[in-house]
């Protein structure tokens, strides 16, 4: 029985949930990436409010491959969360594979600041 791309990351999604909460002390960095954009945003679960976001869409300095693209994000984020007194966050992938542009954005968050 083969499960589809989007069945199996919903699957790993929600094993991965299971186990990651953002509270107000530590909220949760999710990351969302489509076929040709990439968003994250700070969540704090507890509250269910979304404290930071950004994302490659309306993001003018955002040039170059998707890897690049989202390591300015993953900069933009984190400058987003020293504003708003955010220091540590707990990384949700949201199901997708820790590579790439999801491991560039991470990398790029911890560069601005951000503890993981």
């Amino acid at each position: 029985m083969a499960f589809s791309k989007t069945a199996r990351r919903a699957k790993i999604k929600r094993r991965i949930r299971k186990k990651i909460t953002g509270t107000s002390a530590t909220p949760r960095l999710s990351v969302f990436r489509s076929n040709k954009q990439i968003y994250a945003q700070i969540i704090d679960d507890s509250t269910g409010k979304t404290l930071v976001s950004a994302g490659s869409f309306k993001n003018k300095a955002a040039k170059g491959t998707k890897s690049e693209i989202a390591a300015v994000i993953g900069k933009e984020v984190a400058e987003k969360a020293k504003k708003a007194g955010i220091e540590t966050v707990v990384f949700d992938r949201n199901g997708y594979l820790y590579h790439g542009r999801v491991k560039s954005l991470a990398d790029s968050a911890r560069e601005g600041g951000l503890k993981l």
